[in-house]
């Protein structure tokens, strides 16, 4: 018994000595996977127009929209000489990342708008940009070798930059805006410049620029100088002061702020919404009520308080008149049995203003019948 209780302690402690050095010998497994960043695999290295391939990826943020694409022109070292405007933009394709940051979707093959070297480059949509790059080569598609960065040559910004454009409606209602960079350098190395290719990155906050590679096609001599413009865009509903950079051979030739007004639209369209939903809810809940509800007879269930003519007529005090226009009011009555009627004075004529009366007779009629001749 006293040998089992000795023993106890002893394999306690080297299973916790085990299960330490296996979490340490973890550690830089991790960090190394960390380090690495995003990563894109391809099913094939080859392919050609109207075949696809499958894409994967791994080391993204989770729950990320990407988009893929393929561009021309790029190296994974070097990035995407020209931007997306050296990508097959038409045939690309969305993807989300799943919980732990990784995805694999097909991607159709097609000829990018520059010759290869071709890669297939997929970079975040929303939220801290994020890109990797893999080569591809695409059948059938001409080659053609990168510009080369002579190292001879070395460039200064003469002017101050600044930038060229405005905002339109659609960026009122939250589409991306987009300016034009503009600045003048000069060659003031030993050697000309051709196709010299530029850095432009955009940063919001403390957050780092990102970082965009794009050429700008022409020769720039020794000691001469020439004017560059380059265009550059943030993503949709982006809004506030942003910083756009300019690198040229890894140093930054200059800087130049941006204020990015807010896309009130977008606002105004969610406050109208709150407002015509829940108004059309309850018209369409009124008219469904007044349909179901069940009607009173003789059509008084729409007024409920209406009076019709009937009961208004029986509501209605019946006039009385007095005895007199009562009597003047009644049709005359035959009373000499010859089908004659008598005419009665009227009660608001008094006899001697009655119109019915001979003209200069203030009394009583007498016996006015003409005497017979020889009655003396």
């Amino acid at each position: 018994m006293n040998r089992r209780h000795r023993c106890g302690p002893r394999l306690w402690a080297a299973a916790l000595v085990l299960v330490t050095a296996l979490g340490l010998a973890a550690l830089p497994l991790q960090a190394a996977s960390a380090a690495e960043g995003p990563v894109v695999t391809l099913s094939k290295s080859q392919a050609g127009t109207g075949g696809s391939i499958t894409v994967g990826g791994s080391g993204w943020r989770p729950r990320t929209l990407l988009m893929m694409l393929i561009c021309g022109q790029s190296e994974p070292g070097r990035g995407v000489i020209g931007g997306t405007n050296s990508c097959a933009n038409a045939d690309g394709r969305a993807v989300t990342t799943g919980d732990k940051g990784t995805f694999s979707k097909k991607l159709p093959v097609a000829e990018p708008p520059v010759p290869c070297p071709c890669v297939v480059h997929v970079a975040t949509v929303t939220g801290d940009k994020a890109q990797a790059d893999a080569m591809l080569e695409v059948a059938g598609h001409p080659v053609k070798a990168l510009p080369a960065q002579s190292g001879a040559g070395k460039l200064s910004v003469l002017t101050d930059t600044r930038l060229d454009g405005s905002s339109g409606v659609l960026t009122w209602f939250g589409a991306p805006a987009s300016r034009t960079f503009v600045f003048t350098v000069g060659n003031v190395g030993s050697a000309p410049l051709k196709d010299p290719v530029f850095q432009v990155g955009t940063s919001h906050g403390v957050f780092a620029p990102q970082w965009e590679d794009q050429q700008w096609r022409g020769t720039i001599a020794p000691g001469r100088k020439a004017q560059i413009k380059l265009p550059v865009e943030l993503t949709s509903g982006a809004h506030g002061n942003y910083l756009v950079s300019l690198k040229f051979g890894g140093k930054v030739l200059a800087e130049q702020p941006w204020g990015v007004g807010r896309p009130w639209g977008v606002t105004l369209f969610w406050i109208l919404l709150c407002v015509v939903v829940p108004a059309a809810v309850f018209r369409i809940g009124m008219a469904v009520v007044d349909r179901v509800r069940p009607r009173r007879s003789g059509g008084a269930g729409r007024h409920r308080g209406a009076l019709h003519f009937p009961e208004l007529a029986a509501r209605v005090p019946k006039l009385r008149l007095p005895e007199s226009s009562r009597r003047a009011a009644s049709p005359p009555r035959d009373t000499t049995g010859t089908g004659t009627h008598t005419t009665t004075a009227l009660p608001w004529f008094t006899p001697d203003t009655d119109p019915g009366a001979p003209a200069g007779q203030l009394s009583a009629p007498s016996d006015n019948s003409p005497t017979t001749k020889g009655n003396t």
